[in-house]
């Protein structure tokens, strides 16, 4: 069986005692790529040192809609100019919307807006961040739709509504979902990974937050995706291997990947 965790922070220094043991364990689970995310572009070259650490983690570089208020006209360039650097790079992001913690929904929109461009441009996926903030998204994507044509991607660690799952399947998005998917009370979330198309359907831990059931609340880490599987499996009533076999399918149709990359020891 094999898994592919779509969304990992492991440069975060949670894990720097402990980073080579955590890749044991991720590898004794199964998991056999991994999709680093990029909060800001500064952190790109600790990422790419991590890519060369470990072979199966590809990477992303993007800024985040909480560091918005970083965003400069430069870092436009910045960002194109990384991602074009390096062949590892198979998204931009992490991106998007949060209006949950902050209020410059105006300067959000417009790194955000700046970044499905970079997305277009160089064809690739973006790897969308969207807290309370899916009725102003789903109207951004679709007006950029409308304006500069398609661009794909992920809704990353998904937390909406059915009805608010569909609109971003319209548009022709995966979704992903976390560990959230595991906590007993997160009854939309278990409707919506019900309702997800089996070709648009990813998994994710999004390390080292969310840590799923049975290690809620300790560090989470790649190795518990598979906890997240197991989950969706059980609402989609099917085989833990049928799961495996669609989200690691769709994982390398979106982001390029081959799961016959080489392990280091």
């Amino acid at each position: 069986m094999q898994l592919i965790d779509t969304h990992v922070h492991i440069n975060f220094d949670l894990f720097q005692p402990d980073l080579e043991a955590a890749a044991g364990r991720w590898r004794e689970a199964g998991v056999v790529r991994l999709i680093h995310s990029c909060v800001e572009p500064a952190e790109f070259a600790g990422i790419q040192e991590l890519a060369n650490r470990f072979p199966e983690l590809a990477f992303a570089v993007g800024l985040h809609p909480l560091d918005a208020h970083k965003w400069t006209p430069a870092t436009q360039t910045e960002i194109l100019e990384l991602a074009s650097s390096d062949p590892r790079v198979v998204a931009i992001g992490e991106t998007g919307l949060d209006f949950y913690k902050a209020d410059n929904h105006d300067l959000q929109q417009t790194a955000f807006e700046a970044q499905l461009t970079i997305a277009q441009q160089l064809q690739l996926p973006v790897i969308i961040h969207c807290r309370d903030a899916a009725e102003a998204m789903a109207k951004l994507l679709q007006d950029f739709t409308d304006r500069q044509g398609s661009v794909r991607g992920v809704m990353h660690c998904w937390g909406g509504t059915p009805e608010e799952t569909q609109w971003f399947l319209n548009l022709g998005f995966y979704i992903s979902f976390s560990g959230i998917v595991t906590f007993k009370n997160a009854t939309q979330i278990h409707a919506s990974a019900a309702m997800v198309p089996g070709d648009r359907l990813l998994i994710e831990t999004d390390c080292p937050f969310l840590a799923p059931v049975p290690k809620r609340g300790k560090r989470n880490e790649p190795a518990y995706v598979r906890y997240v599987a197991e989950q969706v499996a059980q609402i989609r009533n099917v085989s833990l291997d049928t799961l495996a076999a669609q989200t690691t399918e769709n994982a390398c149709n979106l982001f390029g990947l081959s799961v016959a990359l080489p392990v280091s020891a």
